[in-house]
């Protein structure tokens, strides 16, 4: 039997509708680590409060321009449930069946005009290893698969690595500081694609 990426096997699973399987895949990182990317379920909400509390200052601050005590229940439900095409969140989690590691979750919420926002959060342990670059990737190819042509971000001025992610992966349409932070209109650079389909598991 295969598992699903939450330890359960695929065919216990009830998914919520429109869960896109086709964005499950297995991903090799920089150093030969495999993780798995996948969107996100209703239930993973209490593993993103968790996955908060493992965060640094500096990381939470960079994601959130806040540092909160810890992720309140109910913004975790939010940003659990989406929608998968409006609203849509990918997780990358690495380990064996009940014991599934969170490493990083990427996102893109809509906005006010025809470029919905992205964000991405990492485990500051996952840093520096390509996940940030197979997660953005992912995040991109997917939005484009629903139609999205345009993106855009919000960052901070001194957040060098998103801001460099971002512009090696987009051409950058519009730039503009305000305070503290960076806004980025951009649209992916093509080809921009998928990583590759997702490899059995048996059980």
């Amino acid at each position: 039997m295969v598992n699903d990426p939450s330890g359960n096997p695929r065919g216990l699973r009830s998914d919520p509708p429109g869960y896109p399987r086709e964005l499950e895949s297995d991903v090799a990182l920089r150093d030969g680590t495999l993780v798995r990317i996948r969107a996100i379920l209703p239930e993973d909400a209490p593993r993103l409060v968790a996955a908060y509390d493992r965060l640094s200052a500096q990381s939470a601050y960079q994601r959130f321009f806040a540092v909160m005590r810890r992720l309140p229940p109910d913004w975790a439900r939010f940003h659990a449930t989406v929608d998968y095409r409006q609203r849509l969140a990918l997780i990358a989690e690495r380990g064996v069946e009940q014991e599934m590691e969170l490493l990083a979750v990427a996102r893109y919420e809509p906005s006010d005009d025809d470029a919905p926002e992205i964000a991405l959060a990492i485990l500051d342990a996952w840093q520096n290893r390509g996940l940030g670059t197979a997660l953005l990737r992912a995040l991109l190819a997917a939005g484009q698969a629903r139609g999205i042509r345009k993106f855009r971000a919000w960052v901070l001025a001194d957040n060098t690595r998103m801001l460099d992610l971002i512009h090696r992966h987009g051409e950058i349409e519009r730039r503009r500081r305000e305070g503290a932070a960076v806004e980025l209109i951009f649209t992916p650079r093509s080809p921009v694609t998928a990583p590759p389909a997702p490899t059995p598991r048996s059980a």
